[in-house]
């Protein structure tokens, strides 16, 4: 089924689960497949109000290096120019 987001503005696709006694839940074999989930491996999961959301951990990653490229305001490495910087701050003492 698919329902709307308000806070995000599109439709969301979504599926009825149950969690069992030990607090487990199922991942439907759909969501799995379009997520690339083959076997056991680990999930990021966060609280959004009333709402769980479930992330790979690529797919947080990738979320994060994104962010960090678009805030990155100079050319060239970030860490290349943290060091220049602290060489000219130590050539000044």
């Amino acid at each position: 089924m698919t329902i709307p987001d308000h806070a995000a503005g599109n439709m969301v696709e979504c599926e009825r689960v149950a969690i069992d006694a030990a607090g487990r839940l199922v991942v439907p074999g759909r969501f799995r497949k379009a997520l690339g989930i083959q076997g056991p491996q680990h999930l990021v999961i966060g609280l959004e109000g009333d709402t769980l959301r479930l992330s790979t951990t690529d797919g947080v990653i990738r979320r994060y290096q994104d962010l960090a490229r678009r805030r990155k305001r100079t050319p060239g490495s970030v860490v290349d120019a943290f060091i220049a910087e602290r060489r000219r701050e130590a050539a000044e003492e």
